[in-house]
């Protein structure tokens, strides 16, 4: 039913037309606001079409999409011209790199998903192995599981990694190999911040724990070593350069071409092993090794290269293997108990939030510190054991090796298939596993 007094309109003649009236005006200036705006539209977009020829409404649209996303767009690779169209563009680590700071600058501008955010964190793994097959019977095998390890961490971690197994210089073999390919991922990959070189024969032993980017921020090269070892002792094993972080910038680029410059595809090869043995007294065989050759740079260059140079010895960025794999039982036993007494720290958990549980379990390891014996080493590296070609450091054993390798791999990968229901109850035995409870 309709309420009489709702029926019908009593609006008087003088008011419909003051209505009207309005309505009229309204329409009017809603139309000149219309025009102004578009007149004003116009008049910026051809101002910047002037600046900016290359740029398309598609390109704005794309990077407007890009404001609001987390992720990185894999897909936009706009017009303008980037390092990567000049025809003179060299990745010969013989051939200085000019002007890397500003070319990597322009690419990520025209790039910004990947200049958002944690950009200043982003890190690409590098590792790899000879071209050819092994000679040690188990050594593809050894190979394979190391490189899974290195591929295990950086899936916890959000890591990008890339393995290579070819010489990307002819004359650069053996310890020499890796720096034309680092000089070429830095160029391969302007997105990353740093670059991070481990060899194949490294481990990573504590799978939760995360390299502390904020303490090097005013370096370029994070390498694990001993000052007094360094610049007092002389010693060529004052540091390990076989992992090592370095940041995707110029003075890296200088350093590279420095570094590598005492390297078998130079004419003074056989001068700078000369110099390296006289410098390093305990140093016992005659050839220019990358080692020596790091340690000599920051002996002799101070101010150009020492002071950008971080020697990491607060957490085992590379730690000599046979101090540590026979203390894995009870570092496992250890942990085990803190995890008994915090409830948070048994309570399982997905495996894309196990960096959230390392961060928390540092909490409770504090008191242990770095060094203690009895917490997980970052990177355990076996050093002289030579896993592929089998000609180990006569100092021990290969079955040492070998066998300090299967417990290393499976006291890393228990740590990774805690987070699937299961664990190697032997660390000895790479082949059984059984169900947690």
């Amino acid at each position: 039913m309709v309420l009489p007094h709702l029926s019908h309109s009593h609006t008087s003649p003088k008011s419909r037309n003051a209505a009207l009236n309005k309505a009229s005006s309204l329409v009017g200036n809603g139309f000149l606001f219309v025009c102004g705006a578009s007149l004003a539209l116009s008049m910026v977009w051809s101002l910047v079409s002037i600046l900016y020829p290359n740029l398309t409404l598609e390109t704005i649209i794309t990077q407007t999409r890009l404001s609001y996303s987390q992720g990185l767009n894999l897909c936009y690779d706009p017009p303008e011209t980037t390092f990567y169209d000049d025809p003179y563009l060299s990745y010969n680590i013989e051939i200085p790199m000019k002007d890397w700071d500003k070319k990597r600058r322009e690419w990520l501008k025209h790039h910004p998903s990947f200049n958002a955010g944690a950009a200043h964190k982003r890190i690409l793994v590098v590792t790899g192995s000879q071209p050819s097959k092994c000679k040690n019977p188990v050594g593809d095998h050894l190979l394979l599981r190391l490189f899974k390890n290195k591929v295990d961490y950086c899936r916890l971690h959000g890591y990008d990694i890339f393995y290579n197994n070819v010489l990307l210089h002819p004359k650069m073999n053996g310890f020499w190999a890796k720096y034309p390919v680092i000089r070429a991922a830095m160029m391969a990959h302007p997105e990353a911040e740093w670059i991070w070189w481990i060899d194949s024969d490294a481990v990573f032993t504590d799978m939760e724990f995360t390299v502390p980017l904020e303490r090097y921020k005013n370096h370029n090269l994070v390498v694990n070593g001993w000052k007094d070892e360094i610049f007092e002792k002389k010693s060529w094993t004052g540091l390990n350069a076989g992992v090592f972080l370095i940041r995707n910038c110029q003075w890296s680029m200088d350093f590279m071409h420095a570094w590598a410059g005492m390297g078998p595809q130079t004419h003074d090869y056989n001068k700078w092993g000369r110099v390296q043995k006289s410098t390093f007294k305990d140093k016992l065989f005659p050839g220019s090794d990358d080692q020596s050759a790091l340690i000599y740079l920051l002996l002799k260059g101070k101010e150009e290269w020492a002071d950008k140079i971080y020697l990491e010895s607060e957490y085992d960025l590379s730690a000599y293997w046979l101090g540590i794999v026979d203390k894995l039982d009870n570092i496992t036993n250890r942990y085990m108990k803190i995890e008994r007494r915090v409830h948070r720290l048994r309570r399982k958990h997905a495996e894309v939030v196990s960096e959230c549980h390392g961060a928390l379990i540092e909490q409770y390891l504090k008191d242990a510190g770095h060094n203690s014996s009895w917490r997980r080493p970052f990177v355990t590296h076996f050093t002289g054991c030579q896993p592929c070609s089998g000609t180990h450091n006569p100092m021990y054993t290969w079955e040492a090796c070998f066998k300090g390798m299967q417990k290393a791999l499976n006291f890393a990968d228990n740590q990774v298939l805690r987070r699937f229901g299961f664990v190697h109850p032997d660390l000895p035995n790479s082949y059984r596993v059984s169900q947690l409870e």
